[in-house]
């Protein structure tokens, strides 16, 4: 019964890591602007292969009966990387489109959107 069980939730992470990476995929090649397909893989793919490393992770156990450390690894690699590269590839469009980062909302701040516009100082009192 317990072998059941798990072979079950196995099944069910697997086909929930399956429709999540779906989706991402479909918005990736659907989505009309790059920031908004940005949004779709980095959210759901990262979901999604999380729950195929978790289903990986519960087989590996349950199979046969070691812990493996190589899908926390993963995990931690996907979770980490992939929220900096998509920032880091919103800032480039933003940088190389003008037009695109007109339409953004003020920052309340000085500086700009774009990291690489410094913002006007002071001069310097003596």
């Amino acid at each position: 019964m317990i072998a059941f069980l798990s072979e079950l939730a196995v099944a069910l992470l697997i086909l929930a890591g399956s429709f999540f990476l779906l989706v991402g995929s479909y918005g990736l090649a659907k989505l009309p602007s790059l920031i908004q397909r940005l949004h779709a893989p980095t959210k759901s793919s990262t979901l999604g292969i999380g729950g195929l490393l978790l289903a990986s992770m519960l087989h590996t156990w349950t199979v046969e009966g070691r812990f493996s450390i190589h899908e926390l690894l993963i995990s931690l690699f996907l979770f980490l990387t992939a929220p900096i590269t998509a920032h880091m590839l919103a800032k480039a469009r933003f940088l190389r489109s003008r037009a695109e980062a007109q339409r953004l909302p003020p920052t309340g701040r000085p500086a700009d959107w774009a990291t690489l516009e410094a913002p006007e100082r002071e001069p310097a009192r003596n």
